[in-house]
């Protein structure tokens, strides 16, 4: 949250990553998506390597904020909440950051805050630039959802929603008030929202 009380994007996170063994990788999905998960040229780093990174800058928001736990702010949240605990637990890491079943889905959210619920149309009817040529990109997605539900809630503070601008004001007591933004395609590009 910037000296105003408007929820900003406070910091980003991007990595590529190596794919674990025994992944299964849908051809359809790489095609699609362009991406070559074996190429060199990603620089790509284990899973475990990236997640002790994102641990460790989503621990220190946390501390910053007072906060106990994370939440995730994700466009269709359940799945890249389901996919993100997959990858701690395969990793074996302890001290997980983020609240194991608390989530705010940015489809929903725009369902009800602007009648759309596809990240494009969404954006779009929220003001956002959306460029599709660059869209299912994981950091492209991952920077537009960030605005998006930052939008939606300083939308909400716009149109003086109180109660919402009480909790955003006051949250930083609030043990569930530490946002962090993922989109899981592979690569696992990751920003971070304080508020």
């Amino acid at each position: 949250m910037d000296c105003n009380g408007w929820l900003i994007i406070d910091n980003k996170l991007h990595f590529h990553i190596i794919p674990f063994p025994g992944l299964n990788i849908e051809k359809a999905a790489l095609d699609f998506n362009k991406i070559d998960p074996y190429s060199p040229l990603r620089t790509a780093i284990q899973e475990g390597e990236a997640l002790k990174k994102i641990f460790y800058t989503v621990q220190q928001g946390i501390k910053i904020q007072s906060c106990t736990k994370a939440i995730v702010v994700a466009h269709n949240a359940a799945f890249d909440h389901s996919f993100l605990m997959a990858a701690i637990k395969r990793s074996s890491l302890k001290y997980n950051p983020f609240h194991p079943f608390s989530i705010f889905d940015t489809a929903t959210l725009s369902g009800l805050a602007l009648g759309q619920t596809v990240l494009a149309k969404a954006c779009m009817a929220a003001g956002i630039k959306f460029d599709t040529n660059s869209a299912h990109s994981a950091l492209y997605d991952t920077e537009k959802t960030a605005r998006l539900f930052c939008e939606i809630v300083n939308r909400w503070k716009r149109l003086g929603v109180t109660d919402c601008n009480a909790l955003l004001i006051n949250g930083i007591n609030s043990p569930f008030l530490c946002i962090f933004v993922i989109m899981s395609h592979p690569p696992i590009k990751l920003p971070l929202i304080h508020n």
